[in-house]
């Protein structure tokens, strides 16, 4: 397959779906005379194509400045809240039954979120902005969408091999599909014009160092990914020491005890957080 085929994610509201469950205690929110910010906050924050809908809508209305939108709780700050009604509709047409063949979409969200939830840890050990490493850990993954919707097929093969939260899957997808979940979640962001570290954080996730300008959101995304891999593997300590990332957790002056020190209170949760 050429690599422009799968770089090349159409923009299709079909490609992203999200919960039903978060979709209608979302409209139901919206619905409220005063809905409550808060709570929209946490529904928009507990799901990754909700995300993705909210920043496009953000960075469209908010062209002129330079810098862009870059996490959920800038864009509900800015936004009106009656312009959030027809996104939440919108997302609610493309949540159907199977939308997503071959991938479990209740593990893709609570990965997301997991690694969202490590993202926005780890930014407070560091003193980066928590909200925007959230942002990004939710968002991070969103390449798997829009290949399992491009290249069905090929993905079918891929997830036989690797499954979601294999190690091995982004090399694999590169090497069947000449490219992989970060480069098409990448792509995406680039086309609905999200700001250029965000883009980065996504396009460099799988490999820190190669920016030519050294991007420490794609680090945390990097440590917070695979945490939440080596917590599904069920790593014990000697092949949590030997997969250590060092060399990103050392541009951030994070050792391995200092990110497993950052696991989420409960593995299991899947429910929206507040950011």
């Amino acid at each position: 397959m050429q690599a422009t085929s799968a770089q090349t994610p159409a923009s299709r509201d079909a490609e992203l779906p999200s919960s039903p469950r978060l979709i209608a205690l979302l409209l139901t929110e919206l619905a409220r005379p005063a809905p409550d910010l808060r709570r929209t906050s946490q529904l928009f924050c507990g799901d990754p194509a909700l995300a993705m809908r909210l920043l496009r809508l953000a960075n469209a209305v908010h062209r002129e400045d330079t810098r862009g939108v870059i996490s959920v709780a800038q864009a509900l700050a800015l936004l009106p809240t009656e312009s959030l009604r027809p996104l939440a509709e919108a997302a609610a047409r493309a949540s159907v039954p199977n939308a997503v063949p071959g991938l479990s979409l209740p593990q893709f969200w609570r990965f997301s979120l997991q690694v969202a939830k490590l993202a926005r840890a780890l930014a407070a050990s560091v003193r980066q902005n928590q909200a925007v490493a959230y942002t990004a850990g939710l968002l991070h993954a969103v390449g798997e969408l829009v290949l399992h919707a491009a290249v069905q097929d090929d993905m079918a093969s891929v997830n036989l091999v690797a499954g979601l939260c294999d190690v091995r899957r982004a090399k694999l997808q590169q090497r069947m599909l000449d490219t992989t979940y970060a480069a098409a979640g990448a792509t995406l962001a680039q086309q609905w014009q999200f700001p250029g570290p965000l883009v980065d954080a996504l396009r460099y996730q799988l490999a820190p160092f190669e920016n030519e300008v050294y991007e420490p959101l794609a680090g945390l995304v990097h440590l917070a990914a695979w945490r939440v891999r080596a917590q599904e593997s069920r790593y014990d300590e000697r092949a949590l020491a030997t997969s250590f990332p060092g060399e990103v957790g050392l541009a951030l002056g994070l050792d391995i005890d200092m990110v497993l020190q950052q696991d989420p209170i409960d593995w299991g949760g899947g429910g929206p957080v507040h950011i």
